[in-house]
C-alpha cells in the first residue's frame, strides 16, 4: 500500500502531464538512445511515445539508463509511420518533424502550445519520406559546427524543453490537463507499479 506521501507525489507529477504533446521516434535503432528519450520526456511531463519500428523487440529499454521512466510514460508501439500520424492528425494534432533541410524552421520558431506531435528520426537517416509527407512542419536545431547532428537524446531535450518553455508562459503546468476519468485511470496504474 502507497504511504500518503507517495500517492501526493504521483498525484502532483501526473497532474503536470501533458497528453496533447507526444514524442514519435521512427525507426531508432539504438536502445541506449530511446531509453535516454524515455527519461527526458518524463521529466519534461510528456505522456506519450510512440516508437515506430517494424521490430520493437530490438528496442530493450535500458532501465539504468531510462531510471524506470517508462513506468511514467505510455508507450505505443507502431509498425509504420502512417499508422501511428493519421490517426493523431484526425484527431487535431499537428504534426512537426526534425529535419536539417534548408526549408525547416528553426525549433524556436514553432508554437507548441497547440496539439502537437514532435517526430524524430532513426539516428543515421533520420525521419523517412512518409513522415516528411504528412508533417505541417519541419523544424531543425541550428548548428554550428562540422558535424551537422546531435545525439537523439539530446535533440530531444532540447526541443521538448522549448516546448516546456512556452507552455509553462501559457500557464499549462497550472491546472490538470487530464480528464477526471483519465487522471484516475493513470493514478491507479502509477500507485499499482
Amino acid at each position: 500500500m502507497p504511504t500518503a506521501q507517495r500517492i501526493e507525489k504521483v498525484k502532483r507529477f501526473l497532474s503536470l502531464r501533458q497528453p496533447d504533446l507526444r514524442i514519435v521516434l521512427e525507426g531508432v535503432t539504438i536502445a541506449h538512445n530511446a531509453s535516454a528519450v524515455l527519461r527526458t520526456c518524463d521529466a519534461a511531463g510528456v505522456l506519450y511515445v510512440d516508437i515506430v519500428s517494424p521490430s520493437p523487440d530490438s528496442l530493450n529499454i535500458n532501465t539504468a539508463i531510462s531510471t524506470h521512466a517508462e513506468k511514467w510514460v505510455e508507450i505505443n508501439i507502431r509498425s509504420s509511420i502512417s499508422e501511428c500520424l493519421l490517426p493523431l492528425k484526425a484527431r487535431g494534432f499537428r504534426i512537426a518533424v526534425t529535419n536539417l533541410g534548408k526549408d525547416a524552421l528553426p525549433y524556436t520558431e514553432l508554437d507548441y502550445t497547440q496539439p502537437l506531435v514532435l517526430v524524430f528520426g532513426n539516428e543515421s537517416e533520420g525521419v523517412s519520406a512518409e513522415a516528411l509527407a504528412l508533417a505541417d512542419y519541419k523544424i531543425r536545431i541550428p548548428m554550428l559546427g562540422m558535424v551537422q547532428s546531435l545525439n537523439l537524446s539530446v535533440s530531444v531535450g532540447i526541443i521538448l524543453y522549448e516546448a516546456l518553455k512556452q507552455r509553462w508562459g501559457r500557464g499549462f503546468f497550472n491546472k490538470r490537463r487530464l480528464s477526471e476519468e483519465e487522471f484516475e485511470a493513470y493514478l491507479r496504474k502509477w500507485l499499482s507499479g
